[in-house]
């Protein structure tokens, strides 16, 4: 088998294409050992961590997919690597990044045939080695036994999280108590911040890629500032200087949603009360649902991670 950095330019546009059909468009292809690819993962006979298969994904969902695989691939090349097998083809990928310190995990697969090769093992390292200089580390971990293994191997300390879903009663919701504005481009500076605040280390770059894909809220007044991005009834990222702020960029963001669209918030930790307060009042469930994998950090209080660009 043959370790190979995934690349992002004109020359490569035909295999970073066939590393996307392999990682996240067929069918069956490569399963997720992180929430959110949508193929199945199957840890072991009839044991089966299941989503719809990307071939039942909309166009608009596979193209995020592809996006986040070509922004990780250009800021990042040096954590983004494909294995492929001469005669098979790609058989697993993986896609991380580092930035100001915080190293982060988005993606680690390995197809079903190759699974117990030592695949997502060589797969992780080299994942690892770029985040080597790094003080933190972050992973949003699926609730499946095989992924929480693996990275507590690698020296994590897993934390339980919650998943809040289900359709939001705007009208249990109070309205926010004070101003929320639409983020753009120039809420940049203001997000790096914050994210230095929560997270150890700003997003930078990824602030570009999210920006493109979601609708973004921001908070910044005199008892601080925050941000919130979000797409129709999910809740991507959010993150703010007090629980004050954080609970009103999340009920915005509820108020703001399509009324007949289910929310989703996923790997909500139990440090994030506020968020759970939320989602009671707004009448939605509450679900145990995976980890939050983490190294030199604490548990998030005030943010709710990015399970693709955590």
């Amino acid at each position: 088998m043959i370790l190979r950095p995934v690349r992002d330019d004109e020359e490569d546009a035909e295999v970073v294409r066939e590393i996307e059909a392999a990682a996240f468009g067929a069918s069956r292809a490569l399963p997720p050992v992180l929430h959110g690819v949508g193929a199945r993962f199957e840890a072991g006979p009839g044991a089966v961590w299941g989503a719809p298969g990307p071939g039942d994904w909309p166009a608009e969902r596979i193209a995020r997919h592809h996006g986040r695989t070509r922004h990780l691939a250009r800021t990042d090349p040096g954590g983004c690597w494909l294995i492929e097998d001469q005669a098979a083809g790609p058989v697993g990928a993986v896609l991380s990044s580092r930035r100001e310190g915080t190293w982060a995990l988005s993606l680690l697969a390995v197809a079903p045939g190759a699974q117990g090769k030592g695949v997502g093992k060589a797969l992780l390292a080299r994942a690892l080695v770029h985040g080597r200089a790094c003080l933190r580390g972050v992973i949003c971990v699926p609730d499946d036994p095989v992924a929480a293994r693996t990275f507590r191997r690698a020296g994590f300390h897993l934390h339980p999280s919650m998943r809040l879903t289900g359709l939001a009663d705007a009208g249990r919701l109070d309205p926010p108590d004070g101003p929320v504005h639409a983020g753009t481009e120039r809420h940049r500076d203001l997000m790096d911040s914050v994210d230095r605040r929560t997270r150890g280390g700003a997003h930078r770059a990824d602030h570009e890629e999210l920006l493109r894909q979601h609708q973004l809220f921001v908070v910044d007044d005199l008892a601080g500032s925050g941000y919130c991005y979000a797409r129709g009834g999910r809740i991507v990222t959010l993150a703010a200087t007090s629980r004050r702020l954080a609970t009103r960029l999340l009920t915005a963001a509820l108020l703001a949603a399509p009324p007949d669209e289910p929310v989703r918030v996923t790997h909500v930790t139990a440090e994030a009360q506020w968020a759970v307060d939320v989602a009671v009042t707004a009448g939605l469930s509450i679900h145990p649902a995976g980890f939050i994998a983490l190294r030199g950090m604490r548990p998030p209080e005030l943010s709710l991670l990015s399970t693709s660009l955590p």
